[in-house]
């Protein structure tokens, strides 16, 4: 085969392992439900707040219950109610088969005043209601409800059982092939996902790229040894490629990185996409909520455990929300994935909400970081790390104008001498 073919072969390897990631981490989400009782169209009610066991999707918040269900709607329409909430925050986003956060229902957008939507596939007739169309017939439905502390609990249970879908029952795709699966695997299993979730017309330039691999009647056996090579090298360099940026911005300013405006709703920047699929799925878009990552002293932006740190707020440059914030710390996986560390308080976040929150005499407000527990009065505010490398992330949940826009910039992390 020419040096030209066998070169776009490659760039097509590359293409659609990378276009086709949003797909694969989906289902695998979607078989892991499977293995713990999940049924499609039906809600699962996560009762508990994500501690460090918590490792079924990479960078959870310790701020909200979770709800969620894989939706098929090839057979019908699906139903899905939402509660009264009061004054908490509610969100459900829907996301469809590629990660793009199509809708998002609940607080900012419909209000906490509950209702009942109709949930309808890519060709599907819908006729009045309160229709939401869907791009693809597999949807992830994700719902967020703020727990305001261990005396909330019950009372943000209450409201999660609220939240409930109807609709036909179907059986559960698949199994698909993972992340790590060899390319015969995974190119099979991309073609069988493409298929059921075909993608954009926005997309077909990106789909043209793939035309060599020949993905609408995918065959590994038919290439040749070199042929080979070229899918590894492609497929290579799209895995290195993913552990890239994601959740962490373009770079960072002031020592903070600020989320892409077109972080949860993609359109074709599919390196961002596929990226976020492995270092933050199910991020919602800035617009709901902002995620920053701090600047630390390691490779890959990661903090000394060792050492310690903190990070001041003014008392007149307190993060500017409509809901609510919270710092995170996770330790990081060599894949670029984030979890929450084992601790001996067992606290994994720190924020607004947090009981016993101090601020200072003049209203600012310090927080301790790092693995020994600080002395006196700031051990009040300490947000435990393990020995090793870790990461921070702040999430700003309804964010105001000014971060929106970017005239608010956060304080750096500063190590403590």
């Amino acid at each position: 085969m020419s040096t030209d073919k066998l070169q776009a072969l490659q760039a097509a390897a590359a293409t659609a392992w990378r276009f086709a990631l949003p797909l694969i981490e989906i289902s695998t989400t979607r078989s892991r439900g499977q293995m713990n009782g999940s049924q499609m169209n039906v809600f699962g009610h996560m009762r508990r707040l994500a501690d460090h066991r918590a490792r079924a999707v990479t960078t959870p918040n310790n701020d909200t219950f979770y709800s969620t269900a894989q939706v098929d709607l090839s057979h019908g329409p699906v139903t899905v109610s939402l509660p009264p909430t009061g004054d908490r925050y509610l969100s459900l986003q829907l996301m469809d088969a590629y990660t793009n956060s199509f809708a998002i229902l609940g607080t900012r957008t419909t209000g906490n005043g509950g209702g009942t939507y109709t949930l309808v596939g890519p060709t599907e007739a819908a006729e009045g209601g309160q229709v939401v169309r869907c791009p693809t017939n597999h949807v992830w439905a994700l719902a967020r409800i703020l727990v305001d502390g261990p005396h909330d609990v019950e009372a943000a249970k209450a409201v999660q059982q609220g939240i409930s879908m109807q609709g036909p029952a179907v059986e559960t795709p698949g199994p698909f092939a993972h992340r790590g699966a060899g390319w015969q695997d995974y190119f099979a299993s991309a073609a069988q996902l493409m298929k059921l979730n075909p993608p954009m017309v926005m997309d077909q330039a990106e789909v043209d790229l793939m035309a060599p691999l020949g993905l609408d009647d995918f065959r590994s056996e038919r290439f040749s040894a070199e042929e080979v090579v070229a899918i590894e090298a492609g497929v290579a360099e799209a895995k290195a490629a993913s552990k890239r940026g994601g959740l962490s911005g373009a770079g960072f300013i002031k020592g903070w990185s600020y989320p892409s405006g077109r972080l949860g709703d993609f359109g074709q920047d599919y390196a961002l996409r596929a990226a976020v699929a492995v270092s933050g799925l199910a991020a919602l878009p800035p617009i709901e909520a902002m995620y920053m990552r701090a600047q630390g002293d390691l490779p890959g932006a990661l903090f000394e455990g060792l050492r310690n740190w903190v990070l001041h707020f003014p008392a007149d440059a307190l993060p500017p929300v409509k809901s609510f914030w919270s710092l995170s710390l996770y330790e990081a996986t060599d894949e670029g994935q984030f979890y929450f560390t084992a601790n001996p308080i067992n606290r994994y976040a720190i924020g607004d909400r947090t009981e016993g929150l101090a601020h200072n005499a003049d209203g600012s407000l310090d927080i301790w970081i790092g693995h020994a527990e600080p002395e006196g009065a700031r051990a009040t505010n300490w947000l435990p790390a393990p020995e090793g490398p870790f990461a921070l992330f702040l999430r700003a949940y309804l964010p105001k104008p000014e971060l929106l826009d970017g005239g608010y910039h956060f304080p750096a992390v500063r190590l403590v001498d």
